[in-house]
This record gives structure tokens, C-alpha cells and sequence, in this order.
């Protein structure tokens, strides 16, 4: 698999691994088991992929010893991006909400450290902005774990402009994660341009658009009563029926292909900016191989621009249709689904 670079230097896989699921999501609380998602990793590595993302929340805890463990015989291979952001009385304060305390970093980073059963971290990421730290702070107490060897780069997840720029000068901000995908592309109108001005990489999760852009959803299908898409309007009524027209474009191309529409979707990312690198989750084996095939997906320029069409379509669909279009997740705000 081709690499591309995330900021100044942090080079992974053109595609990445994100490892939420395995801890459960999507309305099962547990997820497949830890032998089965240790083997899941393990396969990743062999398909080339070297960038995997997990953080403290997922589980908690749990999602980082399942990745460390997996990758400890391979460390020298990959890179593992984890995050801290959130309350835990491990890391000395009061569980619940949002703490981005210097002092609580600290401990954070140890305590993932332990568990990703490595000496550093190469992309550590502030997991959602907390409005009762300045930036600032936040930054500057990243930049003293990279200068004590414990992390390597400094990444953010769903700041805002506004906010990547202050943190930035105070530290380099290698990547910034989102939600970003062909049928979700508000990040385009503010956070995307200032990645492009400062050189900071952007990490797609939810690529494929919470399951939408497989084509494994149409007008028929139900969620289970855990399941937050079944509670999300764009997967709902007369929202989701419009955006299914994207499905059909992909399903054209994919026929046209030999390629799957996630496979496409995935391949659309790529071509979106050199800078962009996908971390698709899953907790199958065939799937995670469908994932990765994405990378040697060659398409025309003329089923490019179809794609980019279709794309462009759903967004003046959003424009009837609010809901349509609705972001899960609100930056600089602490409780989206990944």
C-alpha cells in the first residue's frame, strides 16, 4: 500500500484502521471477541495497513490493551494514534465529561502508554476540545510529551478552525480527525481549507458514512432500538430515501468496476487530497479486506467525475432536505458517535 504523510513527517498507509468497534458500537455493547479482534489487527498489518486508531474512551480502556496487545510484536512497523480528552478517575479527577487538565494529560498519557504496551505514542490526539482549558495549555502540555519522548505528534479531533489555528501556534498540529466522507462535507466550508494553509493532515473516521455508503442500507432497513442511526434523521425518511441516490451512482460505477461502493466511497477520499488518509472501522475480516482492496481501486476520469458529481449532488440535496445532511457530530463538542 502506498504511504502519505500527515503534517510534517508523520508518515502511515494511505488507508488506516479505526479500532472503536471492536469494543463495541453500533448498538452491540460488545463487540467480536479479543482473540478475533487481535487476529483482525494483525491481518490489517499483513495487508500493509500501519496507521491504527483506538483512544482511552473506547471501552474505556479496553480498546487500547486489545491494540497494544496486537501490535506489540509489530511495533516497529506502525503507528498507533490514541486520545485523551475525557473525565477518569485513573487520570485524577472527577469521571464524567470533558477534562483536558495539564496534570490529567499527564496521566493520561502513562496510563495509555501501559496499555498500548509501548515507550511512545505517535499521534496523540485531544479528543474533543474542552472549553474550561485554553488551547493553549493543551498544546503546550502535548509539546512537553514530545520533548520527554512519550508521544510524537499532536493531532486534534473535531476542533474548529478557529481552534487548530490557536493550537497550532503553539505547537504543530500534525492531523486533525473528522467526520468526512462523500455524503457528509461541512469540514470543505471552514476546517478543511485551514488544514491546506498550514500543511496539517486530516484523518476521515466514518468514512464510509456509518455503514450508508456500502449499499448494505436502502429504504426498507431498521435499526435496532441501540442502534443511534435508527435515532439519526439523514437515516431516516424522506432524508434518507434522497440521499440513497448517491448509493445508486456507486452501484453503477461498482458494476462498471469489479469494485465494491465502499471500496469507491474510500476511493473518492483518496482522490480528494494527498493529505487525507481514511481510517475505516470494522469487526469482520472480509470487510477489513474489502477496505483496504480500496487503495488498488483504479478508476476514468470520466467515473471520477461521476463520482464527484454524485457527491456534489447530495449536497443541494442537504440544502432541501436539512436533515439530510445533519452532522453527527458538532465540533468542539464532546459527544459524537464514531
Amino acid at each position: 500500500m502506498d504511504l502519505r504523510t500527515l503534517g510534517a513527517g508523520l508518515t502511515v498507509s494511505e488507508i488506516g484502521l479505526g479500532c472503536m468497534s471492536l469494543t463495541g458500537a453500533y448498538g452491540n455493547a460488545g463487540g467480536p471477541s479479543r482473540e478475533d479482534s487481535i487476529a483482525l489487527i494483525r491481518r490489517a498489518v499483513d495487508l500493509g495497513v500501519t496507521f491504527f486508531d483506538t483512544a482511552e474512551v473506547y471501552g474505556p480502556f479496553a480498546n487500547e490493551d486489545i491494540v497494544g496487545e496486537a501490535l506489540e510484536p509489530v511495533r516497529d512497523r506502525v503507528k498507533i494514534a490514541t486520545k485523551f480528552g475525557f473525565a477518569f478517575a485513573e487520570n485524577g479527577v472527577e469521571p464524567g465529561g470533558l477534562c483536558s487538565r495539564p496534570e490529567s494529560i499527564r496521566r493520561a498519557v502513562d496510563n495509555s502508554l501501559a496499555r498500548l504496551r509501548t515507550d511512545h505514542i505517535d499521534l496523540y490526539y485531544q479528543h474533543r476540545v474542552d472549553p474550561e482549558v485554553p488551547i493553549e495549555d493543551v498544546a503546550g502540555t502535548v509539546k512537553e510529551l514530545v520533548d520527554a519522548g512519550k508521544v510524537s505528534h499532536f493531532g486534534l479531533s473535531e476542533a474548529a478552525a478557529a481552534t487548530v489555528r490557536r493550537a497550532h501556534a503553539v505547537y504543530p498540529v500534525a492531523a486533525v480527525q473528522s467526520e468526512y466522507s462523500m455524503w457528509w462535507r461541512e469540514r470543505e466550508h471552514d476546517t478543511i481549507p485551514v488544514l491546506a494553509e498550514l500543511g496539517i493532515g486530516l484523518v476521515p473516521y466514518s468514512p464510509l458514512g456509518k455503514g450508508f455508503l456500502t449499499g448494505s442500507i436502502d429504504g426498507t432497513t431498521t435499526f435496532a432500538d441501540s442502534d443511534f442511526r435508527g435515532r439519526t434523521p439523514r437515516f431516516q425518511g424522506e432524508a434518507l430515501k434522497a440521499n440513497l441516490a448517491l448509493v445508486d451512482v456507486l452501484n453503477k460505477i461498482a458494476a462498471e468496476t469489479g469494485a465494491t461502493p465502499a471500496q469507491l466511497a474510500l476511493t473518492w477520499l483518496l482522490h480528494q487530497q494527498p493529505w487525507i488518509v481514511p481510517i475505516p472501522g470494522t469487526k469482520r475480516m472480509p470487510r477489513l479486506e474489502e477496505n483496504v482492496g480500496a487503495a488498488a481501486v483504479e478508476l476514468s476520469e470520466a467515473q471520477l467525475a461521476e463520482l464527484r458529481a454524485a457527491a456534489d449532488q447530495i449536497q443541494i440535496v442537504g440544502a432541501r432536505y436539512p436533515e439530510a445532511q445533519d452532522a453527527m457530530t458538532n465540533q468542539d463538542a464532546p459527544l459524537p458517535s464514531e
